[in-house]
């Protein structure tokens, strides 16, 4: 199965949340899809169905497929603490995701795309995974030849993002070092893990 590259705006009114970022469209259309909208009936969904939908928002969000968030799910419960929590980490923690959380990308798709045309440096050497994990102590930045990008320029010149704890990010060389693992507390989405790990725990 192919990332999904259809409206995010469905999607996100799908789930209820704006789960791609800052979206207009779902302001003004904040109820779910279809013909009939707000007036549709919405059926008790089971505990099954909350757990696959909670599972099913944060691979739209970070953009994995099933295979990937399965292989990382069990990464996640290798480690120690808390399956759910080591999860989001490491999935905060995707070069794709860093790349969109520095401001240097507009979006996650936009950041994995930056990546996989090699206008990305890790600890000074290219990489195009955007499936990467990075650890504390490593240096991301934009490639030199890649800082007049106007995709890259346009991003950082926009509204500020936040600016995460666990990232130190140096304006001048376009560059961030990461000081340590995020605390789960630190990472803004609104996702219940618990739920993702009770679904797993079922298969």
């Amino acid at each position: 199965m192919a990332r999904y590259t259809g409206p995010k705006t469905k999607i996100a009114r799908k789930f209820g949340e704006p789960i791609f970022g800052p979206d207009k469209s779902f302001e003004r259309k904040n109820y779910p899809p279809g013909q009939h909208g707000l007036m549709k009936k919405r059926k008790k969904v089971s505990e099954y169905g909350i757990q696959l939908t909670e599972k099913q928002k944060v691979k739209y969000a970070y953009g994995l497929l099933e295979r990937q968030f399965r292989n990382l799910y069990e990464k996640a419960s290798r480690m120690k603490g808390r399956k759910g929590e080591n999860l989001i980490i490491l999935l905060e923690s995707r070069l794709d995701n860093v790349v969109y959380r520095l401001g240097i990308a507009p979006s996650r798709p936009a950041a994995r795309q930056l990546v996989s045309h090699r206008h990305i440096v890790v600890n000074g050497k290219i990489c195009n995974i955007p499936s990467y994990i990075l650890s504390p102590g490593d240096v991301v930045a934009v490639r030199e030849r890649s800082k007049a990008l106007e995709t890259i320029t346009e991003s950082l010149g926009s509204i500020q993002k936040s600016r995460y704890p666990w990232m130190e990010w140096n304006a001048e060389s376009m560059s961030a070092k990461l000081l340590s693992r995020p605390e789960r507390s630190e990472i803004p989405e609104s996702i219940n893990e618990q739920l993702i790990v009770e679904l797993y725990s079922k298969s």
